[in-house]
């Protein structure tokens, strides 16, 4: 008689206990699909961060929709996808991170006695998932990626030898040339940025999700139609490219530029920054938050609707396994 109550208490614990391989599977499958959609935007985008128009140049900047024109115009519609072998090589890591990092924070901020968590520890969760993530895969991948993206050379004239071939050779030359501290330039812009995404981001996802199942009981283990997922994945993944542009910005030209003798990481931000401002105005420091917007938006839409459709799909054969069991 006392074995069946067990098996009961037991039930709930087990459906809530989710194994660090679903996120690494879940999270890399979301971060690959990503990239794939978005990553055009992400070319655009820091081109118009390297773009020098402003005050010195007496003249505006393009928009994002004529710098791709011009992308595809000069380098063949491949252009807008350079610098996606390092993006793709460092994202499953990156995202299996991300959700994996943000799952073992919020269990350790979470009530012990309630098993609850506020919406205070949801963003501290994300702040720690964010600079978790930018230490040990996105600042490196970061580099390599930008150094790719500035080159403009066209991707169908073979005679066109560009100075970085792909993610592998531009990690080679950046290595032997510059050393591996060169990886971790603008690292710290680089975790400020994502942690501000990843708190803004899982904040405003959690909350709208408790909204929306609040408002639909019938949904009570967290399976959200793909369209309302989407949706509050795209009003999340919004939140961070308004708050932090100019770090975003920055960094890029800090990543874009070799390094100076004697230079240090607070005076190449200052030196960066300054320049910026004199040379270009402070619409410089929001130059591209346009493809940004419009690629991190529908990116996270993408990112939160592939992870919890492969996390459900990987998670019910083994709930009915375990119910058969019984």
């Amino acid at each position: 008689m006392s074995a069946a109550p067990v098996s009961k208490d037991k039930a709930p614990e087990q459906k809530k206990k989710t194994p660090i391989g679903v996120h690494l599977l879940a999270g890399g499958g979301a971060g690959l699909s990503e990239a794939l959609v978005c990553h055009p935007l992400d070319t655009i985008k820091v081109r118009m961060q390297l773009s020098r128009s402003g005050r010195g140049a007496g003249g505006k900047g393009r928009g994002f929709i004529a710098t791709g024109r011009s992308i595809v115009a000069k380098e063949s519609p491949l252009g807008l996808y350079k610098g996606l072998g390092a993006v793709v090589t460092g994202i499953v890591p990156k995202m299996a991170i991300r959700f994996a990092s943000f799952e073992a924070y919020k269990d350790f901020l979470k009530n012990k006695e309630t098993g609850k968590i506020s919406s205070g520890s949801i963003f501290l969760a994300g702040l720690g998932a964010g600079v978790t993530e930018a230490v040990i895969v996105v600042g490196p991948m970061e580099v390599v990626k930008i150094r790719l993206q500035a080159q403009v050379h066209s991707m169908t004239d073979p005679l066109d030898v560009p100075k970085y071939r792909n993610a592998g050779h531009a990690l080679y030359v950046i290595l032997r040339e510059e050393g591996p501290k060169t990886l971790y330039r603008g690292v710290g812009l680089t975790a400020l940025r994502q942690a501000t995404n990843q708190a803004a981001n899982f904040t405003a996802y959690t909350e709208l999700k408790r909204l929306l199942q609040k408002w639909q009981p019938q949904y009570p283990d967290g399976g959200l139609p793909a369209i309302q997922t989407s949706l509050i994945g795209l009003i999340s993944g919004a939140m961070g490219p308004f708050t932090n542009a100019p770090i975003d910005t920055i960094k890029t030209r800090i990543q874009r530029a070799t390094a100076l003798k004697g230079e240090t990481a607070w005076t190449r931000i200052t030196s960066v920054s300054a320049q910026m401002f004199k040379e270009e105005g402070f619409k410089a420091f929001y130059k591209g938050i346009t493809p940004r917007v419009a690629r991190v938006a529908p990116g996270q839409a993408v990112v939160f609707t592939v992870y919890e459709r492969i996390k459900t799909f990987i998670e019910k054969p083994a709930e009915q396994e375990s119910s058969y069991s019984e």
